[in-house]
């Protein structure tokens, strides 16, 4: 049950990252940061995919950093939950 919470969580945050990066170029309403890093908290792994993939966001300091401490921390939480 977790593995599906995380995987639609993840999948989630990652087609947010590309949302945000479509309205950003069409200059339409956008996405706060302070969404997008709640969204990074529960999605790491699908945060930093979508920073790379649609190149968003990649250019913030906060942005790159807290989606690497966060996929550390979620590795970390699985090993000690499946262990």
């Amino acid at each position: 049950m977790l593995q599906i919470f995380l995987i639609a969580v993840n999948i989630i945050a990652l087609a947010i990252f590309g949302i945000d990066k479509l309205n950003s170029k069409s200059r339409s309403w956008r996405i706060p940061e302070s969404r997008l890093l709640l969204i990074a908290f529960f999605g790491p792994f699908g945060a930093y995919a979508g920073m790379l993939l649609f190149r968003h966001k990649t250019r913030k300091s906060k942005f790159v950093l807290v989606p690497i401490f966060l996929f550390i921390q979620t590795i970390l939480i699985a090993y000690f939950y499946l262990n």
